[in-house]
């Protein structure tokens, strides 16, 4: 019979020590780019779809305002992106990259490549693992919901 509590059983702490070390191995990779691991997760979303409303950035990262809106003015302190209210719905906030939010996305298209050599994993199995990943992550935000 296996211990519920045992550590080895939870599927927390696999996702949790995976997530700091893949961060740790981020680090010296984003420091060339002057970013800490949050602020490249909002790049790289923002490189995708910029224009884009903070409440849209948020559900992307799954991150609070509270958490997002620090990063957010920081990243603009940084000349990277600007925050403008929508002229429509003054409630919304709306988020662009700056031509030098734009320009670090050419900088920072070694990373990934980078960050995947120093993982001995084949590609697929790579791949697999993201697509598990999302689907956790589906299944995780779904049960937050219920909630």
């Amino acid at each position: 019979m296996t211990d519920a509590l045992a550590l080895d059983q939870q599927l927390c702490f696999p996702l949790y020590a995976a997530g700091h070390l893949m961060t740790r191995l981020y680090r010296p990779l984003l420091d060339e780019l002057e970013l800490t691991y949050p602020q490249y997760l909002v790049m790289l979303a923002c490189w995708q779809q910029s224009p884009c409303a903070v409440g849209d950035l948020g559900r992307t990262l799954y991150l609070d305002t509270g958490t997002l809106t620090p990063l957010l003015k920081r990243l603009e302190e940084q000349g990277l992106l600007t925050r403008t209210r929508d002229q429509d719905d003054q409630r919304r906030v709306i988020i662009a990259l700056t031509d030098a939010g734009q320009a670090l996305r050419g900088r920072a298209t070694k990373v990934p490549e980078t960050l995947m050599c120093q993982i001995p994993l084949e590609p697929a199995e790579i791949g697999a693992t993201r697509n598990v990943l999302h689907k956790l992550l589906d299944a995780l935000a779904a049960a937050e919901d219920r909630a």
